[in-house]
């Protein structure tokens, strides 16, 4: 039988699907990891922009929530705001104030009485259905509940006394709008799907850190031009000091047993003699490996000392984690298959074209992956049995992601207090990788941005583009790296990569001579001449206090500054302003009141002069708005570097001196019940 055109209609009923939009359209959610694989991070303390797009059809207004459940189960419901008119986007912060894995989602609704307050606002001045209009307000004031608020604004309708701008007067009073606000009377309601953010105690994205080679601190040559090496008692006496300019995380190198084989000597040659140390992450020799302690620095026993010494101080202690081996390492003899061998039968050891690293082995994780994941393991609880909580991984990079994810799943899931710091100077999306993978904190290119434009960009990227999960450390310096721009730029540039470093971002770091002005490099390399990494570095602390050729109190000031301003502590709320010169960068860090606990906001301006070589002058423009003011205020800013006061506005003139004042660090004012 020939087919009619009815037969190939397919009745509605019979063709069952699940729209894969909800009834209000709820999309774009932040914060989220790109393609949601791993759940965004969070830290305690942090406050956190929550956005969606939410939008419908027609003309009816809608309310947007975000529904966020805290660790123990309890919801948290905030009302969200509108964001820029036409993006249908929607936003509110809220602050996560304890650790552990929170969820969220969105609830969209049609408002009720919104919609009903605008058209009523419209029609009924214009005499258009106006019985109507009063009649539906009537219905939606009885939904609203039986208080007596609701009570008395129906009798009001009712009313015949009352004038219709009357009757509508009475029923849209702000007490009444704000108690249906409280509760909306909602229809068509929403729900996302449910999201995750993980939230980290605070030491996972906030602290001033501070790197030494505790052999180096105590170190002394004798009269036959032997070293004798410093051990943790002697390190130990440096601690006061670190802790005294206000560092909170000091970093140890590799403090394992240290290879002969190919050890290399000064700055990086090849012909090491006798008396060299080598490189700390040339790890194992006979006396052990990964979970040894090299005999010089002393014994377990002298190292939790030290351990001590530095919480008395107010100091956590961070320590390297190298997966990589000297020849002379335990592994090679019986783990031969943990690396990789060449076709002439000898180890490969470590390169990054040109660079090679004749003293290290590289270990391969696919040989046996199952057998090297149970070693390091065991290593890593080793550490953290001994009271190690803070880990600074040396080139994670050259592992497989999902190594690094197996390993800081285990270690979060077991103690959720450890903080791995990625040392990985890379390519954008294994650095991003990382930090997706479980990294709590990331090295970045902030040692390599120096221009006004550059930095600019990169500090749009790391506190807008990678917040809900990349972390960045602004490390100033490493024994690796020393940037022209400090090689050249005088004690102007340390300052101003300091200011920076310590106001851009909630964690920073400093490796030690940095407040010494070390810029002496091996020619050809951005390496400080006679590096520390292959010999014993003698510094006469006491001596650069009394000349006051140190920076120490200034870096001191910094970490004052960062302690008594809660809006350094945050990430996500660096805002870019505007200057005329190309020198001169600007930018401003904000914390609403009612997340500083102490009632009042917290506004700072920073504005530095990136040209350690010359006077700049400019004009600095600033969006008022961003630090919580109206456009056209006029304000009082204090400098937190030299006391000074200034009446500030839109428009500002600056002169900033390298050789004198590279920096302000400006304060705002806020008058009282701001």
């Amino acid at each position: 039988m020939a087919k009619t055109k009815s037969d190939s209609v397919v009745s509605p009923a019979t063709d069952i699907r699940t729209p894969a939009i909800g009834r209000i359209p709820i999309r774009n959610l932040s914060p989220q990891q790109p393609e949601n694989r791993w759940a965004a991070k969070s830290f305690v303390g942090e406050v956190v922009p929550f956005t969606a797009t939410v939008f419908r059809e027609g003309h009816d207004l809608i309310g947007v929530q975000l529904l966020l459940t805290d660790p123990t189960g309890l919801e948290h419901v905030h009302r969200m705001a509108p964001m820029a008119a036409g993006t249908d986007g929607w936003t509110v912060d809220a602050q996560l104030t304890s650790p552990g894995t929170w969820t969220w989602r969105i609830r969209a609704f049609t408002d009720d009485w919104q919609t009903w307050q605008h058209n009523a606002e419209l029609k009924i001045p214009a005499g258009v259905d106006v019985d109507l209009m009063f009649t539906m307000a009537d219905r939606l004031l009885a939904r609203a509940g039986s208080k007596r608020i609701f009570t008395n604004a129906r009798q009001s309708l009712k009313n015949s006394t009352l004038s219709p701008e009357g009757r509508l007067a009475a029923v849209t009073d702000p007490a009444i709008v704000t108690a249906i606000n409280a509760k909306p009377l909602t229809s068509l309601d929403t729900v996302s799907e449910v999201l995750s953010l993980r939230v980290e105690r605070a030491r996972a994205a906030v602290g001033s850190w501070y790197e030494f080679f505790p052999r180096s601190e105590g170190a002394k040559k004798a009269k036959n031009g032997s070293w004798v090496s410093g051990t943790f008692r002697t390190a130990a006496k440096r601690l006061p000091g670190v802790a005294a300019m206000g560092f909170d995380v000091l970093y140890l190198p590799p403090i394992h047993p240290i290879g002969v084989t190919n050890r290399k000597g000064p700055n990086n040659t090849l012909d090491a003699g006798p008396e060299d140390p080598g490189s700390p992450w040339a790890i194992g020799a006979t006396s052990g490996g990964h979970d040894a302690i090299h005999p010089d620095l002393g014994t377990v026993k002298d190292f939790t000392f030290f351990l001590g010494a530095a919480r008395k101080v107010g100091l956590e202690v961070g320590i390297d984690l190298a997966l990589q081996c000297s020849p002379d390492h335990p592994w090679v003899t019986e783990h031969p298959e943990w690396f990789t061998t060449l076709p002439d039968g000898t180890i490969a050891y470590a390169e990054n074209p040109p660079k090679k690293y004749q003293d290290i082995y590289p270990v391969n994780f696919d040989n046996d992956p199952e057998g090297i994941r149970v070693e390091v393991l065991r290593i890593v609880e080793y550490w953290i049995s001994l009271g190690v909580h803070i880990f600074r991984v040396d080139n994670p990079h050259t592992k497989p992601l999902a190594f690094w994810e197996w390993l800081l799943g285990v270690i979060y899931d077991r103690h959720p207090e450890v903080v791995f710091l990625a040392e990985a100077f890379t390519r954008p999306a294994m650095m991003r990788g990382l930090a997706g993978a479980g990294f709590q904190q990331s090295y970045t290119y902030f040692t390599w941005r120096n221009t006004k434009v550059e930095l600019e960009e990169y500090f749009e990227e790391l506190s807008r583009e990678s917040a809900d999960y990349f972390r960045p450390n602004l490390f100033v310096n490493t024994p690796d790296i020393l940037t022209e721009y400090l090689q050249f730029g005088g004690r102007g540039a340390y300052k101003v990569r300091a200011a920076l470093a310590a106001t851009a971002s909630p964690s920073w770091g400093v490796y030690a001579g940095y407040e010494l002005v070390e810029n002496v490099a091996r020619p050809g390399s951005e390496e400080n001449l006679d590096n520390e990494k292959y010999e014993y570095k003698q510094r006469d602390w006491a001596a650069a206090d009394a000349t006051g050729t140190t920076l120490a109190p200034y870096l001191t000031r910094l970490n004052l500054i960062r302690a008594a301003h809660p809006s350094l502590r945050q990430l996500r709320n660096l805002d870019v302003q505007w200057t005329d010169d190309e020198s001169i960068i600007a930018y401003s860090k904000f914390l609403p009141a009612r997340f500083t606990g102490s009632g009042s906001p917290d506004g700072l301006i920073i504005v530095a002069n990136l040209d350690s070589h010359a006077v700049r002058e400019t004009v600095v423009h600033l969006d008022l708005t961003r630090l919580g003011l109206a456009p056209d205020d006029r304000i009082h800013v204090v400098d937190l570097i030299t006391g000074d006061t200034f009446t500030w506005g839109r428009d500002n003139y600056v002169r900033l001196d390298p050789f004198t004042q590279p920096v302000h660090i400006l304060r705002v004012v806020y008058p009282k019940g701001n």
